[in-house]
């Protein structure tokens, strides 16, 4: 029996479907068509995935750097220390809790500054608990926040002592569109007469095959200008008459930048290992 003798046999009906009707079965078969990821994800009971952040081995202090200078230990032995700064703030805004925002964090203020230099949803935020404007805010997520209140002053010398492992984060120099050679330490060609190549990238892939660029290529583009962390740097001196802390090293930024100083985080010793 052919397919044609078939389909004459199924009754249709000659009656057309209304507006509404044929809406529903249009929208039904477009339901159909989805893929099974996209269309889970239209469910209503779907529940909102679980906030992700890194979190810090303790409560950490923002501070303003200052500069550089050499240091005499007891010893005589030279070291170079970075001297960062503390102006009015570093004062706990907020606390945010597992039940509220769906995690434990501590919420920091640093910098004071006029009420005209901020808008009016940071001052409405800051006036909830009676502080101070406060141009910087930053979050540190904790295991535990037991012990912290807004409004709660946090005192460096409280915080950290003389030895102590520090990770320090800022914004890196920005050093606008540079080269290759000065971006990703590229050599450098021949400088006589007959090269054609002095400070050129050079072969940035092949022709027919693969016929493109591969993601990632170094090549001359933007450089500086981002956030960087540089970890377990040592606290060499903490001066409390002149307000400052003394960092073994170098840390991101120009003076005046400002730094972001927490505990060390040494797996299995101050954050758990999973």
């Amino acid at each position: 029996m052919s397919v044609s003798s078939l389909s004459a046999t199924i009754p249709t009906t000659s009656k057309p479907l209304s507006s509404a009707a044929a809406s529903t079965t249009k929208h039904s078969s477009f339901l159909l068509r989805l893929p099974i990821k996209r269309f889970s994800s239209l469910s209503l009971n779907a529940k909102p995935s679980p906030i992700s952040a890194s979190m810090e081995a303790g409560i950490g202090v923002m501070g303003t750097k200052l500069g550089m200078m050499s240091y005499f230990d007891a010893s005589g032995k030279v070291i170079p220390v970075t001297i960062v700064g503390f102006r009015e703030g570093n004062i706990v805004t907020q606390i945010k809790t597992e039940a509220t925002d769906g995690y434990d964090a501590v919420q920091v203020g640093y910098r004071r500054v006029r009420d005209k230099k901020l808008t009016k949803p940071e001052l409405g935020h800051l006036e909830k608990s009676g502080i101070i404007p406060l141009r910087h805010l930053q979050e540190f997520r904790l295991q535990s926040i037991e012990g912290f209140e807004p409004n709660q002053r946090l005192v460096v010398e409280e915080l950290f002592k003389e030895g102590d492992l520090v990770d320090v984060s800022g914004t890196t120099i920005g050093k606008g569109f540079q080269g290759g050679i000065k971006r990703h330490n590229f050599k450098r060609g021949p400088m006589s007469h007959g090269s054609k190549s002095h400070r050129q990238l050079g072969s940035i892939g092949a022709g027919t095959t693969p016929g493109r660029v591969y993601p990632g290529k170094k090549m001359p583009g933007r450089m500086g200008g981002t956030k960087t962390k540089i970890r377990k740097l040592k606290v060499i001196k903490i001066d409390n008459d002149l307000n400052v802390v003394m960092i073994n090293g170098a840390v991101p930024g120009k003076p005046g930048n400002l730094l972001r100083i927490t505990p060390a985080k040494i797996v299995g010793k101050n954050i758990p290992k999973s």
